[in-house]
């Protein structure tokens, strides 16, 4: 803390006996440290700009390599106060924020209210004084903080010179006078001479110019062993020099006014010897340099013309002979190509027709599909949720079987369900492949742990190999790469009963952004007849009806496979023989990712439903009964209503901890009954219940002020999962 406060005495004062004690003090622990001081050193005692900025600007590119962010503050306010120092204010301001943004807020220092300061004066310099004072302010509260009282009065300074800006001269005296008397250090010498400089500038402004050249005098007094500020010496000077000038005492005036043509013509041939000349060589060099550059282009574009020009003339005499030829060409073939044009017309109109009835067809399927799988969705909803239901209340052993038995079926036809819509949209054209950092091993292991009791029930030993060169973080689609790994996994394990089943993964290739990875999921189960290889893919094919009714399965995995890697720009490979087992292969190009921190939310209890109310808003009696049964198993009490317009009405007298809102009823829909809720009501959540179709998507209903959805027919623990974690929210 002690060595901050001498470096901002240092940096902020330009105090000679400031820079001698920091010298002492301060210890360098490497060549970060040392090019600093040198910076420093060359800032405030040789003048020397252009070293000031590069030995900075070494000592920035250190602190970055070594990931030092206290020492890079530090470099990016010593590079500001130089640029602020040769009125490079533009310059100044974005290395002061650069410093702001490095140091640890958290934890105040000396140098973070010294960034706020040094913002505070350039925006001062630039007449912003409103956002000056706010500068101003942030470094006023840290200085309190750090117990800095001489620092503060570098603030009230600054608050003194605003105030009289703003011409309220009263207020202005009264804080710079204090400032005055409350500064008895010498190391706080400059800012005791700018206070009374400003004193004088306040009586001038006033006309009271007897008052003014005394506090001039005392500036000038105070100001008399200061050998290295050249810059408020020459102000002092010149003031004096007019300030005797209106009292009409004109030899003074002279002699202040000799004084100061003096010092101007001194750091005038100071400056011009040691950094002029090499500037003006630089700029006379750069201008040349770009003379050369020019000139150049021209010559090139020059030769560039010439040969276009004489490329154009051979062109052009080669169009012409050939354009000769073709019409003479053309002429005896015009009367068959008119017929051959009525021809390819009529064949067009066929064709075209014929794509108009397959584009028909196709739609007329996915749409038939689509209804059939959201009108099965309503009726299976009520079956596993009244399986459900029965299963939690203790069943007979004999009633056991027939109930574990109708859940399974629900089950099965759910997934039938499912793999039916995921089918109709991957072909409806409406998917879209997602880039986000996702981590490759973690996803495969929790995948294959998921098919951890399949593997017992079919007595399978499953072995996983990732080549140990993977990046561990990717870029890419999680969810459409395990819909494609657990198909094939599924496939695999089902087909191999007391079999073997080898999951690889291996870097095909990698550069400095991106990895291809080729996957391999192969088995020696009862593989796949030459003949039926070629039809495997497509929808609800399984090879033969033996297969489907000793193995069971929908036929659609594989055609979901492919049509998601088609998607991925990527093809499914398989190699198989009849009764010797399958390979499936595939590969994937993946942009290279970083480990992301994830923060999982504790799991609400169950008792997070206790006292709470909920709205049901649900047509359907059977669901309405079964959603109720399960909100009273947890301890929330339900109130049922059948329309949207009931809703909208209920809800603006009545208060309830979440809205269950089924998105298709009768008269107006669930999303234009949410839609109005929220005019009035933005605070309740409002959960969509939905047996959703192909036209109906997660954002959609989102968008329409909904802040969940749970489809239809839900499982009861993710359907819990929703519903407490946003009571305990709301909570």
């Amino acid at each position: 803390m002690i060595k901050q406060f001498i470096l901002f005495l240092v940096v902020l004062t330009g105090s000679s006996y400031a820079q001698s004690v920091y010298k002492e003090v301060a210890k360098i622990n490497d060549s970060t440290d040392y090019y600093l001081e040198i910076g420093l050193f060359n800032k405030e005692e040789k003048k020397s700009v252009s070293k000031a900025l590069f030995f900075t600007e070494k000592a920035i590119a250190l602190a970055k390599k070594s990931g030092q962010k206290s020492k890079l503050g530090a470099g990016y306010l010593q590079l500001a106060n130089v640029y602020y120092d040769v009125d490079k204010n533009e310059l100044s301001i974005d290395n002061y924020i650069r410093a702001i943004n490095v140091f640890d807020k958290k934890n105040p220092t000396a140098n973070l209210a010294l960034a706020y300061y040094g913002l505070g004066k350039c925006y001062l310099k630039k007449n912003k004084i409103a956002v000056a004072e706010i500068y101003f302010e942030k470094a006023s509260t840290l200085y309190e903080t750090l117990n800095f009282s001489e620092a503060i009065e570098l603030i009230n300074l600054q608050k003194g010179i605003i105030n009289k800006e703003k011409k309220q001269y009263v207020i202005a005296i009264t804080i710079l006078q204090s400032v005055i008397e409350n500064l008895a250090d010498d190391s706080f010498i400059t800012t005791k001479i700018e206070a009374y400089y400003q004193l004088g500038e306040i009586e001038m402004a006033q006309e009271n110019y007897e008052k003014a050249i005394n506090y001039y005098l005392l500036a000038h007094q105070t100001n008399a062993a200061n050998k290295t500020d050249f810059s408020i010496t020459k102000r002092i000077l010149k003031q004096l020099s007019v300030a005797y000038e209106k009292t009409k005492n004109t030899n003074q005036s002279l002699v202040f006014l000799k004084k100061y043509t003096q010092l101007s013509d001194s750091i005038h041939t100071h400056l011009y010897s040691n950094a002029s000349e090499n500037m003006i060589d630089k700029i006379q060099f750069d201008e040349q340099l770009k003379k050369i550059e020019q000139l150049d282009k021209e010559k090139q574009s020059q030769q560039k013309t010439l040969r276009f020009s004489k490329l154009i003339f051979v062109l052009s005499i080669a169009l012409i002979s050939i354009l000769s030829l073709l019409s003479f060409s053309l002429y005896k073939n015009n009367k068959i190509r008119n017929t051959s044009n009525k021809l390819l017309e009529e064949k067009n109109k066929e064709l075209t027709f014929e794509k108009e009835k397959a584009e028909q067809a196709s739609k007329a399927r996915a749409e038939f599909l689509s209804t059939v799988s959201h009108e099965l969705r309503t009726p299976l909803n009520a079956i596993n949720g009244i399986t459900y239901l029965l299963l939690q209340e203790k069943p007979k052993a004999s009633q056991l079987n027939y109930l574990k038995s109708l859940e399974f079926s629900g089950s099965y036809l759910l997934h039938f369900i499912n793999d039916i819509l995921e089918i109709n949209r991957l072909e409806s054209d409406k998917i879209q492949v997602e880039t986000i950092n996702f981590n490759l091993k973690e996803l495969i292991e929790n995948i294959t742990i998921s098919f951890k009791e399949f593997i017992h029930e079919n007595n399978t030993q499953c072995h996983l190999q990732i080549d140990s060169n993977i990046s561990e973080y990717l870029k890419g689609d999680p969810t459409k790469l395990s819909q494609i790994v657990i198909n094939l996994l599924n496939n695999a394990i089902k087909f191999s009963k007391n079999g073997v089943v080898w999951f690889t993964i291996k870097n095909l290739h990698e550069d400095q952004n991106h990895i291809k990875l080729h996957f391999e999921i192969k088995d020696n189960g009862i593989g796949i007849p030459l003949d039926k290889q070629k039809t495997i893919f497509d929808s609800f094919s399984q090879g033969s009806v033996e297969i489907n009714r000793t193995y069971g399965g929908t036929g659609l995995g594989l055609s979901i496979v492919k049509k998601i890697l088609e998607l991925m720009d990527s093809t499914i490979h398989l190699t198989s023989e009849s009764g010797n087992g399958s390979t499936f292969s595939f590969e994937l190009l993946f942009e290279k990712g970083q480990k992301s921190e994830v923060i999982i939310a504790p799991k609400a209890s169950i008792a997070d439903g206790n006292k709470k109310i909920v709205l049901l808003v649900e047509d359907n009696k059977i669901n309405q009964m079964i959603t109720q049964k399960m909100l009273e198993k947890k301890g929330i009490s339900c109130v049922i209503l059948d329309s949207g317009e009931e809703a909208i009405e209920n809800t603006r007298t009545q208060q309830y901890d979440l809205i269950l809102m089924d998105v298709h009823l009768p008269g107006i829909s669930g999303t234009e009954a949410t839609s109005a809720i929220r005019t009035f009501d933005s605070k309740t959540p409002i959960i969509a219940l939905t047996a959703i179709s192909l036209n109906e998507n997660k954002e959609t209903l989102l968008s329409f002020g909904m802040n969940e959805v749970i489809t239809k027919p839900f499982e009861p623990d993710y359907f819990y999962d929703v519903i407490l974690s946003y009571l305990a929210t709301n909570e």
